[in-house]
Parts: structure tokens; C-alpha cells; sequence
């Protein structure tokens, strides 16, 4: 189940609120500029589908956003949790940073831990298979993708060599809750 929890930055013990519906997720980190967006495949994903058949089953959102945002380019990714290189990719990305240009995921399958720092406040969004989330670019962010990952993602980008991790230096995110590895 999707899941936002807003915390003051200074109590990572303890959030200030919890949402779960997906309208309430979208309320809460739109007044913050971020999108979230649910979706549904408009034909049947096989497991092991290709890129192609995977970008095919959402094509009618990924041109919305290209269309509306201006994002030239999107692929598919994807990890499990007996990647070779899995604690590598977690730790690359678990520190907080920005980009030059928007962040935005799909999860098709699997999850992901996004957390936000805006603002004196830290949202943490816990994404799931259908979610969409869009983080503006230069919004302070990290990403955990827990111990054993397990997600297929389609991302969008305007630039992808733009899509480079600046690091704010901040130990933040090292006091905040990390994702918990999830069963599937």
C-alpha cells in the first residue's frame, strides 16, 4: 500500500501525519510542488516483458507527461534483490541530493522509498506498483530501495545526462526511517 508520512525534520521519530489514500498522498505532496499519480497498464504486462512492451502498456500517460512536461526520452529499469551490484545501487542514492532536472518513476512492479526535504519538513513516500512520483528538479530528495530490492520502474527525462546527483553534504537522510524490504 502507497504511503506518505510527514515529519518535521527535526523529529525523525515520530511523523506529524500519515496518509494512505492515494487522493490524500497526491493533496498533501502537491502543495509542495511534487507530483504522484496513480496508473493503469491499458494492456497485460507478462513477467520478464520487454522495455517496448512495457513503455506500450502505459503509452497513453507516458505521452501525457512528454507532451505536457516536455520529457524527450524514458526507458525501464529494473533490479531484484539477487543483483550482484544491489548494495552498491542502494548506497549511491540513499544520501541527500538534487538534480537539474525532474525525478519522475512509475513503479510497474515492485517499490521504492522516496523522501523529500522541503521546506523544514521531510516526506516520506513509500511508492508501489501503479504509483507515479515527479520531484521537481533541485528539491532536496534521497531514494532507498531497501536491502533486497524488488522494482521495474519506467522513468521520463528532459536530459539524460542532466540526471546527475548533486549532494547537499547534510546527514539528514541517515536519521530518518530507511525502506523496509518488502515480500512479494
Amino acid at each position: 500500500m502507497s504511503r506518505l508520512r510527514i515529519y518535521e525534520d527535526a523529529q525523525p521519530s515520530t511523523p506529524v501525519s500519515v496518509h494512505t489514500a492515494p487522493a490524500d498522498i497526491a493533496r498533501e505532496l502537491g502543495q509542495v510542488g511534487v507530483r504522484f499519480e496513480q496508473w493503469e497498464a491499458n494492456a497485460p504486462i507478462a513477467p520478464g516483458a520487454s522495455q517496448d512492451d512495457v513503455i506500450a502498456a502505459y503509452r497513453t500517460d507516458i505521452d501525457r507527461l512528454m507532451r505536457d512536461e516536455g520529457y524527450q526520452s524514458v526507458d525501464v529499469i529494473s533490479l531484484a534483490p539477487d543483483h550482484p551490484d544491489r548494495a552498491t545501487l542502494r548506497q549511491k542514492f540513499l544520501s541527500e541530493h538534487t538534480h537539474s532536472e525532474d525525478e519522475v518513476r512509475f513503479f510497474v512492479a515492485g517499490s521504492g522509498q522516496f523522501t523529500l526535504h522541503v521546506g523544514g519538513r521531510v516526506y516520506d513516500v513509500l511508492c508501489e506498483a501503479g504509483d507515479l512520483i515527479g520531484v521537481p528538479d533541485g528539491t532536496p530528495h534521497w531514494f532507498d530501495m531497501s536491502e533486497s530490492p524488488y522494482f521495474v520502474a519506467i522513468r521520463l527525462f528532459t536530459n539524460k545526462e542532466g540526471w546527475v546527483a548533486n549532494f547537499t553534504g547534510t546527514d539528514i537522510a541517515e536519521r530518518f526511517p530507511r525502506m523496509e524490504p518488502t515480500t512479494r
